[in-house]
């Protein structure tokens, strides 16, 4: 049994079809009012683990714990307490926003208020307009909406945000954090390396069906002590060369531009403004950078996209 602060505990979770390895034994938690954010190429095994967390697919080893339930017996409190986006929902074009929502609502003792939910996904202008009229970003707000309606404690997003304008997928952001300050707990699967980064508590990062890195988004792979990229313009009639730049430094021009690595920027950087200041020259464009979400993400699964 699972301690009451974790919504979902995975311990050796494995798979198979026809001999191929899905799920080589999983591990991973996942606590109350947080986001996962699940990642990994195609093949890698992501849809086949969400989909045994949901019930829908049988494991063939390992424990599984949902909301304290193994989700495997499909139990009637589990699914009334959980809320699914998938990448496709079937709805009845012809029913208008408010009525798709009423009618998922009848089906929980305790569903959220329609007005409400059509409010938190930002459809109040579209209420009484018919599915069949919405764009697809509209119609991936509606399906944030059914999942919602029934008041879930886990919401599973698959791609939640695709076909939104940059627009709506901040406002989406903002719909999955108030969610989580509610004390709801999300399990996100996307292909966007930002969105995992601004919503994900913890990335899980899969690649042939084993977890190959997991941990907060900005200390995942070693990112909180991984190299850094200075870069500036370099000033006219300067020479490479002629920089203050650290021991074993291999400069790189190009555009105008220098570039360099360094494990640790402090010393370089100061080492290059007092050099600056004391010729009267300007940094322009000086920039420090450490590798991104998504560097490491195509570092560990070898450059396959998500």
């Amino acid at each position: 049994m699972a301690p009451p602060d974790v919504a979902i505990s995975v311990r050796g979770l494995t798979k198979s079809y026809a001999g191929f390895s899905a799920l080589g034994g999983i591990d991973l938690e996942v606590r109350r009012g947080e986001v996962l954010a699940l990642l990994g190429p195609n093949g890698a095994g992501k849809t086949t683990a969400v989909e045994i967390l949901e019930g829908y697919r049988e494991r063939d080893g390992g424990e599984v714990s949902v909301l304290g339930f193994d989700p495997a017996r499909r139990d009637r409190e589990l699914r009334a307490r959980v809320g699914i986006v998938l990448q496709e929902c079937a709805v009845d074009p012809y029913l208008t926003v408010a009525e798709a929502l009423a009618q998922r609502a009848y089906l929980y003792d305790a569903p959220r208020p329609v007005d409400e939910v059509v409010d938190l996904v930002g459809l109040g202008e579209k209420a009484l307009s018919r599915i069949k009229v919405l764009s697809g970003g509209q119609q991936r707000r509606l399906d944030l909406g059914l999942a919602l309606i029934g008041n879930p404690e886990l919401i599973f997003l698959d791609e939640p945000t695709t076909g939104f304008d940059p627009s709506a997928r901040r406002e989406a952001w903002e719909v999955v954090r108030d969610l989580c300050a509610e004390g709801r707990t999300v399990v996100l699967t996307t292909h966007y390396m930002d969105e995992a980064q601004a919503l994900a508590d913890t990335v899980v990062v899969l690649a042939a069906g084993r977890i190959v890195a997991s941990g907060p988004p900005d200390t995942l792979g070693g990112r909180e002590h991984g190299v850094s990229t200075v870069r500036f313009a370099l000033p006219a009639d300067v020479a490479p060369s002629d920089l203050p730049l650290p021991a074993g430094a291999a400069p790189d021009v190009r555009g105008g531009f220098v570039e360099f690595a360094v494990d640790e920027p402090t010393a370089a950087l100061h080492d290059l403004s007092r050099w600056a200041l004391d010729r009267g020259e300007g940094l322009v464009g000086l920039t420090v950078s450490r590798p991104s979400l998504e560097d490491v993400y195509l570092a560990l699964t070898g450059g396959d996209t998500p």
